[in-house]
């Protein structure tokens, strides 16, 4: 059964479960190098925090099943409980809090392969070697606009709150860290897709740096695409305005 955090304020256990949740984040590559130095402490604190985290993930899960225990209880006596529960359940799949499939994209980006003697491809920073954050959403956003049922990054699904950082050239996304070749899959319109990714000015600067310097771009159509449901926090940390 999906998550129940839509109406689970109704169980005096979610409210402790709700104080496991937590969200990190990065620093976003900009142009720079930020493997050196202040790169190096920020790993090792992402990695204690990825520990960090999926300790609190089994005990919110564990949390989480006895919440569905209490709540079946509590809807099984109280109408009001047992409309609240419908009422949470049918937003789910907007949520984005139940997996998805169908036909869809793939989309892969991998940084340039590194030559032999570790020199640079003529005219080529190393900057200009790797994949960023403004690549990925790029592509993100293009499969939004396409109007896609659901998008994931490598294995995480992605909602309205979700945030797609950069440290270095690894992904930080939603408390996890990921290297490239970074997968980003949707079950969408491909055909729509494609409209998209002709139409961004973003996607063009990117195949020019593609087509100079080797990274991997690749669009693959597919007959069946998995979008896991969305597992992460739900409440919004932080907003400012622009």
């Amino acid at each position: 059964m999906a998550r129940l955090s839509a109406w689970g304020a109704l169980v005096p256990v979610v409210a402790l479960a709700a104080g496991l949740l937590f969200a990190t984040s990065g620093s976003t590559a900009q142009g720079t190098d930020l493997r050196a130095g202040e790169v190096t402490e920020l790993s090792a604190l992402i990695r204690e925090r990825e520990d960090a985290i999926a300790g609190q993930e089994r005990r919110l899960a564990e949390l989480e099943g006895r919440s569905e225990q209490l709540t079946e209880q509590a809807a099984a006596r109280d109408g009001a409980v047992a409309d609240a529960r419908a009422a949470g359940e049918a937003g789910v799949p907007a949520a984005g809090l139940a997996a998805v499939s169908g036909a869809g994209m793939v989309v892969t980006l991998d940084d340039a392969p590194r030559r032999p003697d570790g020199s640079l491809p003529v005219g080529a920073r190393p900057d200009d070697l790797v994949i960023h954050q403004s690549d990925v959403q790029a592509v993100v956003n293009a499969m939004w606009a396409a109007g896609a049922t659901g998008v994931a990054v490598m294995d995480q699904r992605l909602i309205a709150t979700s945030a797609v950082r950069c440290v270095g050239n690894t992904l930080l996304l939603q408390g996890r860290t990921y290297s490239p070749p970074f997968v980003i899959s949707a079950v969408v319109d491909t055909a729509a897709v494609r409209e998209q990714l002709a139409a961004s000015p973003q996607i063009a600067v990117f195949r020019q740096v593609v087509d100079a310097f080797g990274l991997t771009y690749e669009v693959r159509d597919r007959t069946q695409v998995e979008v896991p449901a969305y597992d992460g926090p739900l409440a919004l940390q932080y907003a400012a305005a622009g």
